[in-house]
């Protein structure tokens, strides 16, 4: 266990390097007959099984050169060297506020009064930010310090003090099949694997994932998306609908094979887990059977850094407050190389589905407010304007229906840098992608321990929109999202999860 955390508890035991925690599971299942609900509790033991020891972890991200690449690189150096830079407000030191892993903290118990907080990455072994090994693709051959001076991100004087850190570190070449990015990208484009055979690409990108761990001897590595949108690829009957038929197409050079798939593929039979922060339908239903045949994890799809997250947390509040959201307006303006890319219709389409889909599942949710039909006019806007660079500013509309016909409006201004919002968020995607590695399950009277589920629905908290198993509820709801995150790590470490019950107060009185 970690040396501030000690739980004194029977359903805890450490057996060879191992966290065994036994948990009870309580839940219902509900049969409804017409208008009638029929409740039977249900309860199953588990036994989660966590390895306490930590890896030495590589991390490879495709589209290393761009404004969210260079950002997390200049955030890991900073942190590992402790480099401070001063600005007009004094003086700076690194941090990694905005990430769940390093900087929130959940309630472990109570003394007293007081409830008790621990940061989240103290309650199980998680990687070091410092002890990551980082590489990756990118198309452009610019490199790692010039690519940040490029992204126009970072404070100058840090720049400047980053400079001779990155100055050395140069993506790998990268793939580029110009269909399905912008056309404006193609300025970029003077880092790309030649050809156009789509196997001979997956295996020099198999290739580079093997050559960076074997020269950093790694225990394993973790791959990233973090390149441009693409536009969605068109499924296909006979090329996406099976693990097979997905490998032979790109043995075909079928021409709906995108980038993003070629990279997660490699990743997949390399054995490397591999997170999609882009919108686009990287996870079609071949290569999802593709991960579970190689019991890999994925991850996706689209970072939920600032406008997204805040409108889930917003509806949530509304539709549980029993207000009624009818119309949702989101437009927004930046002038990254991201906001470039989007300019193009095809890509700006992929986007608009990630961020026009997640509140469904908390509209579905109040029968109530919606006896039927649970659509809200919901509009998405992106514009590109070039002199606002990574500062992304964005105003939202919600226009509610009140008590007895009355009407309610909440308009929101938000102004962040996105690349800063979103570094954090790829760094806690890499931590607790590698955590969950580490876990894995069995039922009582069962003899195996198992992984979880390939799709990695649990990171959901972190994505626009949450890849999930066809089987599972989809779920966007932000507080649902974080407390499952957290609950997680709770049982694994022998700790009871939170019903803000608080019983043992409100249930203690003395006359």
């Amino acid at each position: 266990m970690h040396s501030r955390l000690r739980v004194q508890s029977p359903n805890i035991q450490i057996v060879d390097k191992h966290i065994l925690a036994s948990y009870l599971y309580n839940y219902a299942e509900v049969e409804k007959t017409n208008d009638h609900f029929e409740v039977i509790p249900k309860h199953i033991k588990y036994t989660f099984k966590t390895d306490l020891q930590v890896p030495k972890v590589g991390i490879m991200l495709v589209g290393w050169g761009g404004n969210n690449g260079t950002t997390v690189t200049a955030g890991l150096i900073a942190n590992k060297k402790r480099i401070c830079w001063e600005t007009k407000k004094g003086t700076k030191e690194p941090n990694w506020y905005g990430s769940i892993t390093q900087s929130s903290t959940t309630k472990i118990g109570v003394s007293g009064k007081k409830e008790i907080y621990m940061p989240l990455k103290e309650i199980l072994p998680l990687v070091d930010p410092n002890d990551l090994c980082i590489s990756g693709w990118d198309i452009s051959s610019m490199n790692l310090a010039d690519a940040m001076k490029r992204a126009a991100v970072i404070d100058y004087e840090l720049q400047s003090r980053l400079q001779e850190h990155m100055k050395n570190l140069v993506p790998l070449p990268g793939l580029y099949y110009s269909d399905f990015i912008a056309l404006n990208q193609k300025e970029r484009a003077n880092n790309v694997l030649p050809g156009v055979n789509k196997s001979e690409h997956l295996a020099k990108i198999r290739q580079d994932i093997k050559d960076f761990k074997a020269t950093n001897n790694l225990t394993k590595v973790l791959v990233l998306w973090t390149a441009n949108t693409e536009r969605y690829c068109e499924v296909q009957e006979g090329v996406h609908d099976s693990a097979e038929n997905f490998l032979k197409a790109i043995e075909r050079n079928e021409a709906e094979v995108s980038p993003s798939s070629i990279y997660a593929t490699a990743a997949i039979l390399e054995g490397c887990s591999f997170i999609n922060g882009s919108p686009q339908n990287t996870f079609t239903p071949g290569l999802i059977e593709l991960a579970q045949m190689k019991e890999v994890f994925i991850v996706g799809d689209d970072f939920k850094s600032g406008q997204t997250k805040f409108k889930t947390a917003l509806t949530e509040f509304l539709v549980g407050a029993g207000i009624k959201p009818v119309s949702i307006v989101s437009y927004n303006h930046l002038g990254n190389n991201d906001g470039y890319n989007l300019s193009s219709e095809k890509q700006f389409k992929s986007k608009e589905i990630s961020k026009s889909s997640c509140v469904d599942d908390i509209l579905k949710s109040n029968d109530i407010l919606y006896e039927e039909d649970h659509h809200i006019d919901h509009t998405v806007v992106i514009k590109y304007n070039p002199s606002t660079g990574d500062t992304k500013k964005a105003l939202d509309e919600y226009t509610s229906e009140i008590f007895l016909g009355g009407a309610h409006t909440l308009s929101l201004y938000n102004v962040c840098e996105d690349s800063l919002l979103a570094a954090p968020i790829i760094l806690d995607l890499l931590l607790l992608t590698e955590i969950f590695e580490r876990i894995t399950w069995k039922k009582e009277g069962k003899p195996e321990y198992k992984k979880f589920h390939s799709i990695l629905s649990t990171l959901g908290y972190l994505c626009k929109a949450p890849l999930t198993d066809s089987k599972a509820p989809l779920i966007n709801a932000l507080s649902r999202q974080k407390a499952g995150i957290e609950n997680i790590f709770k049982i694994c470490a022998g700790l009871p999860t939170d019903d803000n019950l608080l019983l043992e107060y409100r249930c203690n009185f003395t006359i």
